[in-house]
């Protein structure tokens, strides 16, 4: 599979994205005004300890507190007979018992997820330092391997070097980008992150809570260090700082990729020359169609994200089944692409076109399991269950892609329904009538948009405005305002001017 990464660099945002056989498959955003907080390293008071929740409350200079669960609690903060169970086998103890915080207590944390709608930031004290090539866990003594190097033989060896390299106070997990690398290679590595980490030390014994003490590197920066491996063919960049920045890196970490770097220098921008451009805009999209026929469509709710596969055509009874399961195949290709296109976390519900037989409900949960080995994210999945729907888990770290280039409608509030004119005229009304009872006033102006000011005068005499006036016995001044939304009204004293639509809303 040949796989590239092109970066966009422009004054607002820089774009990075991975293309895989010229196929969009993720997207990354970086702005000035909306940094980048996963990684970055913070000393904090905790605020609150819940054990109803089992979680606490980390104040780390934000607006909203960090959100530390007992489970991301490290082992500086439990009591040290948490640290094994009854038998004294090293098993952690699942209760809340073994959590050693209390609040206005001082402490190292880590944010693991960026703030999404009214939550805070997610943190966790057991603090991590990714490298090029592995990560350094301080205050830990394990040696670990990722699990997507598969080869056994391989994954001994680093897993040998990992241990002769690992000093004491520290552990280490190999990342997948290892393979093949020299113990030499792995030890500069470690040694820049213990270095790394002395700073982060001395920093956090001289601050004062809260306090930022490690800020993690750009986003772009990020994904150069984890996505440019070997396996990337190409990486194309048209911003020529950036293209430097990558090269200075790669010099360090990895001289045999510079070679791989493009400084991009044609008139046609370049995410036209990909066809990018055009490609995020499908990903956006509630509906998704299939190559072949069919659709999916893709739905955002509060506490899940829905997909619906549908064949987008009537499919006769004697092939029912075999069509059914072409068209689930291809959806659940389609799926497992858009889940990392537009970096959808949290729980997905799929419902896929029925099947009857066992055997194809097995061959769809094989196809989806496949897919999903593309994915970096952890992701969980459950066959199809008794209601005819999978479900999966995806890690979330970020909100979603369509959050990061959409905004909620300022119209419908998201949901995507407006109320009708009958009903805006109708809450005029009920506001009239609340303003009356509390008022002994009997003049206002009513500012519309222009089409609500057609619904509101047409009918000659017996208009609705009209009718309202002799209804209320008020007098009612209507002006027009395009820049007034066509679902709200404004209404103002008269005379003095106040806006007073607020006050009299419910």
């Amino acid at each position: 599979m040949r796989k590239q990464i092109v970066i966009n660099a422009a004054t607002a945002e820089t774009r990075i994205v991975l293309l895989e056989d010229n196929q969009l498959a993720e997207v990354f955003v970086e702005r000035p005004e909306s940094e980048r907080h996963v990684g970055d390293i913070y000393l904090g008071r905790v605020r609150k300890v819940l054990n109803g929740i089992s979680a606490a409350f980390v104040d780390i200079g934000w607006e909203q507190d960090g959100f530390l669960h007992f489970n991301d609690v490290g082992s500086l903060y439990e009591y040290p007979e948490a640290n094994g169970d009854s038998r004294g086998n090293g098993r952690r103890i699942g209760n809340v018992g073994r959590v050693n915080l209390h609040p206005g207590q001082e402490i190292l944390v880590q944010i693991t997820k960026e703030p999404m709608g009214g939550k805070g930031p997610r943190v966790t004290s057991q603090v991590s330092l990714p490298g090029r090539f592995v990560v350094l866990v301080p205050n830990e003594e394990s040696v670990g391997v990722s699990r997507k190097i598969t080869n056994p033989r391989e994954k001994r060896r680093l897993k040998r070097i990992a241990r002769s390299l690992r000093e004491d106070g520290f552990g280490i997990i190999v990342r997948t980008v290892a393979q093949e690398r020299n113990e030499e290679t792995l030890r500069d590595d470690i040694r820049r992150l213990v270095s790394t980490w002395r700073k982060v030390e001395t920093k956090a014994a001289a601050a004062h809570a809260p306090e930022l003490v490690y800020k993690e590197m750009t986003l772009a920066s990020s994904v150069i260090r984890d996505l440019f491996s070997p396996e990337i063919d190409h990486l194309i960049v048209d911003s020529r700082s950036l293209h430097k920045e990558i090269v200075d890196y790669l010099r360090g970490v990895s001289p045999q990729l510079v070679d791989r770097v493009e400084f991009y220098t044609d008139r046609l921008p370049i995410f036209d020359r990909y066809e990018i451009e055009t490609e995020i805009e499908k990903g956006l999209r509630r509906k998704v169609w299939l190559e072949g026929g069919g659709h999916i469509l893709i739905e955002h709710t509060e506490a899940m994200v829905t997909v619906d596969v549908n064949s987008g055509r009537y499919v006769g009874k004697s092939d029912h089944e075999a069509n059914s399961l072409r068209v689930n195949l291809r959806a659940a290709r389609e799926i497992c692409r858009q889940l990392r296109l537009r970096d959808i976390g949290g729980i997905i519900a799929i419902d896929f076109i029925d099947m009857v037989e066992e055997k194809n409900r097995k061959k769809l949960y094989d196809e989806v399991k496949k897919e999903l080995k593309r994915d970096r994210a952890k992701v969980d999945v459950a066959p199809i269950g008794a209601f005819g729907l999978m479900l999966l888990t995806r890690q979330r770290i970020r909100p979603s892609l369509v959050y990061a280039f959409k905004e909620p409608c300022k119209g419908c509030h998201g949901t995507g329904m407006v109320p009708t004119r009958e009903t805006v005229v109708t809450e005029l009304e009920r506001w009239i009538a609340r303003y009356l009872y509390h008022t002994r006033r009997r003049r206002i102006r009513v500012v519309v948009h222009p089409a609500l000011h057609e619904f509101l005068v047409e009918g000659g005499l017996r208009n609705r405005i009209n009718r309202m006036m002799l209804r209320y016995k008020l007098f009612i001044r209507l002006s027009v305002d395009a820049g007034q939304p066509p679902t709200g009204f404004r209404v103002l004293t008269l005379p003095g001017g106040e806006d007073v639509t607020e006050q009299f809303r419910h």
